[in-house]
Protein backbone atom coordinates (compact mmCIF):
# COMPACT_ATOMS: atom_id res chain seq x y z
CA UNK A 1 0.00 0.00 0.00
CA UNK A 2 1.21 3.48 -1.15
CA UNK A 3 2.39 5.81 1.70
CA UNK A 4 -0.46 8.36 0.67
CA UNK A 5 -3.12 6.22 0.61
CA UNK A 6 -2.21 3.94 4.09
CA UNK A 7 -2.33 8.03 5.94
CA UNK A 8 -5.66 8.72 3.75
CA UNK A 9 -7.34 5.30 5.24
CA UNK A 10 -5.71 5.87 8.52
CA UNK A 11 -6.99 9.45 9.45
CA UNK A 12 -10.89 7.81 9.37
CA UNK A 13 -12.86 7.01 12.18
CA UNK A 14 -13.14 3.33 12.88
CA UNK A 15 -16.54 1.87 11.09
CA UNK A 16 -15.02 3.86 7.77
CA UNK A 17 -11.89 2.94 8.25
CA UNK A 18 -12.49 -1.08 8.12
CA UNK A 19 -14.99 -0.08 5.07
CA UNK A 20 -12.12 1.26 3.18
CA UNK A 21 -9.89 -2.02 4.46
CA UNK A 22 -12.26 -4.25 3.48
CA UNK A 23 -13.16 -2.30 -0.42
CA UNK A 24 -9.33 -2.15 -1.14
CA UNK A 25 -8.77 -5.88 -0.32
CA UNK A 26 -11.74 -6.13 -2.84
CA UNK A 27 -9.92 -4.17 -5.43
CA UNK A 28 -6.26 -5.95 -5.00
CA UNK A 29 -8.32 -9.25 -5.16
CA UNK A 30 -9.87 -8.45 -8.61
CA UNK A 31 -7.27 -6.10 -10.46
CA UNK A 32 -4.09 -7.80 -8.70
CA UNK A 33 -1.68 -5.14 -10.94
CA UNK A 34 -3.44 -2.21 -11.15
CA UNK A 35 -2.27 1.33 -10.22
CA UNK A 36 -3.47 2.70 -6.59
CA UNK A 37 -2.79 6.72 -5.00
CA UNK A 38 -4.63 9.53 -3.94
CA UNK A 39 -6.33 11.79 -6.52
CA UNK A 40 -9.22 14.13 -6.28
CA UNK A 41 -8.42 13.77 -2.47
CA UNK A 42 -9.53 10.19 -2.60
CA UNK A 43 -7.95 7.05 -3.27
CA UNK A 44 -8.35 6.26 -7.32
CA UNK A 45 -7.83 2.69 -8.49
CA UNK A 46 -7.24 1.59 -11.92
CA UNK A 47 -5.88 4.32 -14.17
CA UNK A 48 -8.48 6.53 -12.41
CA UNK A 49 -11.37 4.23 -12.96
CA UNK A 50 -12.56 3.99 -9.56
CA UNK A 51 -12.34 5.21 -6.73
CA UNK A 52 -12.93 5.03 -2.75
CA UNK A 53 -14.01 7.77 -1.16
CA UNK A 54 -14.66 8.27 2.75
CA UNK A 55 -17.85 10.39 3.74
CA UNK A 56 -18.71 10.85 7.35
CA UNK A 57 -21.09 8.26 7.29
CA UNK A 58 -20.18 6.08 4.34
CA UNK A 59 -18.22 5.47 2.00
CA UNK A 60 -18.90 5.92 -2.17
CA UNK A 61 -17.63 3.50 -4.46
CA UNK A 62 -16.83 5.22 -7.43
CA UNK A 63 -16.70 4.02 -11.08
CA UNK A 64 -16.21 5.10 -14.27
CA UNK A 65 -19.47 5.27 -16.61
CA UNK A 66 -17.67 6.74 -19.81
CA UNK A 67 -18.32 3.47 -22.55
CA UNK A 68 -21.20 1.48 -20.63
CA UNK A 69 -24.62 0.95 -22.13
CA UNK A 70 -27.38 3.00 -20.09
CA UNK A 71 -28.28 0.15 -18.53
CA UNK A 72 -25.29 -1.04 -17.08
CA UNK A 73 -25.14 3.04 -15.76
CA UNK A 74 -28.07 2.72 -13.94
CA UNK A 75 -26.66 -0.24 -11.90
CA UNK A 76 -24.86 3.11 -10.03
CA UNK A 77 -25.65 6.01 -8.05
CA UNK A 78 -25.50 9.37 -8.83
CA UNK A 79 -25.94 12.03 -11.75
CA UNK A 80 -22.20 12.16 -12.58
CA UNK A 81 -21.55 12.34 -16.70
CA UNK A 82 -18.04 10.25 -16.47
CA UNK A 83 -18.79 8.55 -12.87
CA UNK A 84 -21.34 7.31 -10.55
CA UNK A 85 -21.17 5.44 -7.30
CA UNK A 86 -22.49 3.22 -4.88
CA UNK A 87 -23.24 3.95 -1.16
CA UNK A 88 -21.58 1.58 1.85
CA UNK A 89 -23.13 2.53 4.90
CA UNK A 90 -21.16 -0.87 7.04
CA UNK A 91 -19.15 -3.76 6.54
CA UNK A 92 -22.21 -5.76 6.38
CA UNK A 93 -23.28 -3.40 3.56
CA UNK A 94 -20.70 -4.82 1.35
CA UNK A 95 -22.13 -7.22 -1.14
CA UNK A 96 -18.57 -8.44 -2.65
CA UNK A 97 -20.05 -10.72 -5.12
CA UNK A 98 -21.85 -7.51 -6.91
CA UNK A 99 -18.90 -5.34 -5.50
CA UNK A 100 -16.52 -7.91 -8.07
CA UNK A 101 -19.08 -7.76 -10.66
CA UNK A 102 -19.05 -4.06 -11.38
CA UNK A 103 -15.18 -3.63 -11.05
CA UNK A 104 -14.76 -6.49 -13.44
CA UNK A 105 -17.75 -4.73 -16.18
CA UNK A 106 -16.10 -1.32 -15.53
CA UNK A 107 -12.34 -2.89 -15.99
CA UNK A 108 -13.63 -4.45 -18.99
CA UNK A 109 -16.01 -1.77 -21.01
CA UNK A 110 -14.89 1.61 -19.13
CA UNK A 111 -12.58 4.39 -20.33
CA UNK A 112 -10.50 6.17 -17.97
CA UNK A 113 -11.72 9.35 -16.74
CA UNK A 114 -8.55 12.19 -17.04
CA UNK A 115 -8.03 14.26 -14.05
Amino acid sequence: MKRDVEEYIKKQQPQIKEMLMKLREIFVKVLPACDEKIAWGVIVFGKSKFYLAAMKNRVHVGFSIVGLSSDEVKLFEGSGKTMRHIKIHSLDDIDEKRLVELIRLVDEKASCVEH
